[in-house]
Formats: structure tokens, sequence, C-alpha cells
């Protein structure tokens, strides 16, 4: 440390300086200024990390979500032509043979199939239409081209598919985000509700929270007593349950999700056991898998010590005294831990429930496995965009959404309970 001396120069008299004349407060400022820069550079290979694999992965979906360059950098001429196109009727001879020239220069450069799939995603029939008449339009060399191109399908002659290809002309779109709350453009460019039988994801939505709260819940229920048992036992028979609790962590996900398909099954274990039981008859076994009540079933197994540990951690640390002090002064064994014991143990229970509810709502393979029809979640139809579908856009879209719901839940959390209140032990 710099050596201080009480002394004040004539030039500096008055102040405290350092032994070589630098004045006290410069010489502090420095001193901490070097320390800061010190312990950013320490930090600076974990910012990085989390800069490559967390933060870019997420402005990178952001993006995604909304940008879609496929049609506008394949198909410039007919892009340009429909940028002054009112709409009202079919576009004039220019686009169309500006849409002939497009599809000929896209099958050479063999983009065609990536322009067909950018538009079979908003029109199933439109890979078949544009790959045929890009094959076509070889042989197209004059005019008229509208007429060529109706004889070659008939599909040209509907406005619908023009109107299309006008929306899809704009590198940066809001389509996808239309799209993942169940809307659509029609042909005058308005937004409307998709047809009943195509509108899933809005119920994905409130099926993956719904699903999500109960989980939460039901982890509560089952983990609040199990942590308070463990808090109170002798230490060698609270660390022997303990590595029970711990058990299910060292045992492979696939392994507990497929051995409660065993268990849930209609002749699986419980049926058969409820059936000896006479509890249920051989005909009246109950489906309890490939729904939303496997599903809770065994993410509230899986997720169950993600509940325990919080609470365990913090109840530990409340002296036994405190509900001694209450039965003291007249309380009954109820009053004493509804009231003195369980409000000390909220900032367990707080942070128990969001670290559960965000596991939950983003699961996937517990619901692939496990949920059939009623039981996926949003985060199954996410990965069917990203892998089956190869919608990347989409699946963006409802990421992005699914990020903001979380989002604004635990902005919601916070007013209502406090993230300061939450703790870990």
């Amino acid at each position: 440390m710099t050596d201080v001396t009480m002394t004040a120069p004539p030039a500096a008299a008055g102040k405290l300086t350092t032994s070589d004349g630098v004045p006290l407060k410069t010489a502090l400022a420095r001193a901490t200024r070097r320390q800061r820069i010190r312990a950013f550079l320490l930090v600076l290979p974990l910012l990085a990390f989390i800069a490559v694999t967390f933060l870019w992965p997420i402005v990178s979906m952001l993006h995604r979500s909304i940008y879609s360059p496929v049609f506008s950098d394949f198909m410039p001429r007919v892009t340009a032509e429909l940028a002054n196109w009112d709409g009202k009727d079919l576009p004039p001879e220019p686009a169309w043979e500006a849409l002939v020239k497009d599809l000929q220069d896209a099958r050479k450069s063999r983009d065609i199939g990536k322009v067909a799939t950018a538009v079979n995603y908003e029109w199933p029939a439109a890979r078949s239409l544009f790959t045929g008449s890009a094959r076509k339009a070889e042989g197209i060399t004059e005019g008229p081209y509208k007429e060529a191109l109706i004889a070659a399908d008939p599909k040209w002659d509907d406005k619908k598919i023009w109107a299309l290809m006008k929306q899809l002309s704009s590198a940066y779109t809001a389509r996808y985000y239309i799209a993942a709350v169940d809307k659509t453009y029609n042909e005058n460019d308005e937004i409307v509700w998709q047809p009943e039988q195509q509108q899933i994801y809005l119920q994905l939505f409130w099926r993956t929270l719904v699903i999500s709260l109960s989980v939460t819940l039901a982890c509560l229920f089952l983990g609040y007593p199990v942590a308070y048992i463990l808090s109170v036992l002798p230490l060698r028979t609270s660390n022997l349950l303990m590595i029970m609790v711990l058990l299910p962590f060292w045992t492979s996900l696939l392994v507990r999700t497929t051995a409660w398909i065993a268990l849930l099954q209609t002749q699986g274990v419980i049926n058969d056991i409820l059936v000896f039981l006479r509890i249920l008859s051989d005909d009246g076994r109950i489906q309890l898998i490939f729904n939303s009540t496997g599903t809770v079933i065994a993410m509230t197994h899986i997720l169950l010590p993600f509940m325990i540990l919080p609470l365990y951690s913090v109840m530990k640390t409340i002296p036994p005294s405190y509900m001694r002090a209450a039965r003291s002064l007249g309380a009954d064994q109820f009053t004493a831990f509804t009231r003195v014991y369980m409000p000390q143990t909220l900032p367990g229970v707080g942070a128990g429930c969001i670290l559960v509810f965000i596991l939950a709502i983003g699961y996937y393979i517990t619901p692939a496995l496990v949920g059939g029809e009623t039981g996926t979640l949003i985060s199954n139809l996410i990965a069917y965009h990203m892998q089956r579908s190869l919608n990347w856009n989409l699946a963006a879209a409802l990421a992005t959404l699914l990020l903001a719901g979380v989002l604004i839940l635990y902005w919601v959390y916070n007013k209502l309970v406090g993230v300061d209140n939450m703790k870990l032990g």
C-alpha cells in the first residue's frame, strides 16, 4: 500500500498527500481503478463464455424470428415488380415476365427448392407449384408470359399466391409472430384467425402454463414435508435420506422417464396393483400415460429434488427454539407452525417454485415420451419445427414468445413476492 505522510508541502497546504507528493484522493482513485480493471480482467473469460454460449444465441434467435430473406434474395425481379402492385387484381404483364425469369435463374442455380420451401411454409401446395413451374419455365422464351404460366399451372391464376409472394418479398417481417398466435394474412393483407382446425399454438402455450404450474404445486406439496423432516432429523439419518433424494440425479433422465412408462401404462404395474386390490376391474383400467396426467406425474418426480433442496437449505437455518418459544407463549402446534415456522420458509418456497417452474416450462424429453396428444408442451413443437419441418423462423418466434412469457411471469413474481426475498440457504 502507498505510504501516506501527514506533512503538507507548501504547494499543497492543507491537503493529505502520498510520499511522492500525489494528492491522497487522486492516489486512492487510481488504486481503485486498478483494482476494478484487475477484477474485470479476471472475470473476462467468464463474460466471453456467457456472451458466446448464452447471449449470442438469444440475439440470433430474436433476429431469425423476424428475418427471412430467402424469397427476396432468389426472386429479385418479381420482388421489385410486386412492390408497386396494388393487390386488387392479378399483377400486370411485367410481373409475370419477372416471375418467369426468376424461376429460370433459380432453377439454374438450384435454389428453387429453397424458394419453394419458404413459400410452402405459408401455403402447403406451393412446393410442387414452384418446382414444376420452374421446370416448365425453361421452355417459355417470349410473351405473353401470363398465359404461358397459367397454361403451365392454373394455380397461377389465383390472386392468393401473388399476395403471398408480395408478403414474402420483405426480408424483415412479423408474419412468424402472427403465425405463432394462430393468425395469418388473407389475400387483402389483413390479419385474420387461422381456420379453427389449425389453431394449435395458443392452446399449447396455455397447456404449457397449466402443466408447469401443476408440476410446481405438486412438487411444493410433496417436497415441503420431506424437506421439513430432513431438517429436523439427526444428521446421520438426514444424510441417508438426502442420498435418496439425490439418487434421481445419478440416473439417466431417459431411464427415469422410460420407467414411468412401464409403471403407468394400462397394463403396467400401478394398474395391476389396483386391479389386484379390487379397486379397479380388469376392464376398467385407467389411462395414466400418453396424456397430461402422465406428463405431470413424470415431471413432478424428476423436478422434485429441485424443490426439496432450496427448502431444506432454508429450513436447516431456522432455530428450533423459535417453535419452542411459541409453544411456551401459549400457541398450539398448528398455530406455532403456521405463524412462526412457515413464514420463515417462504424464501425457500419462492426459490424452489421459481426454479421448478422455469425448468418445467421449457421441458422437452419427458413430455415427448409420455405426453401423447394432450400432454405435449410448446417446447415439443419448437423442437419439431427445428428438426422436422425446418421452419426455424417460426421456431424462433415461438421460443421468443415463450421467453417473453417467462420474463413477464418473473416480473410479476418479483412485484408480488420480491426476488430479494428468495434464498437458497
